[in-house]
């Protein structure tokens, strides 16, 4: 099983839009957060579930769907960092993944 390690940027950003979410409807941020972690969790055992961004074809990184989010990723060895979270509608910054 790999582990599955959150990057302070990647907090950040799901905390964002979970906070943005919360302007209008509480109750749906919290169920955002929780299906998103539930998602990222089941990178444990499945690490390479993901599937890999259409911006990205030939790279390292991978992304799980959790509407209206995209949360991007890499294996790391056994782990699995969690790079970024990002709405959906947004353009991927590349840069942002490094």
């Amino acid at each position: 099983m790999a582990d599955v390690v959150w990057t302070e940027p990647a907090l950040l950003d799901m905390e964002d839009v979970a906070d943005y979410i919360a302007l209008d409807n509480p109750a749906a941020a919290r169920r955002l957060v929780h299906a998103i972690f539930a998602a990222t969790d089941r990178l444990e055992r499945f690490p390479q579930s993901g599937r890999v961004p259409p911006e990205l074809s030939d790279s390292v990184y991978r992304e799980v769907v959790v509407t209206p989010c995209c949360i991007f990723y890499r294996l790391d060895g056994e782990r699995v960092l969690i790079l970024h979270v990002m709405r959906e509608e947004r353009l991927l910054r590349a840069y942002l993944l490094i």
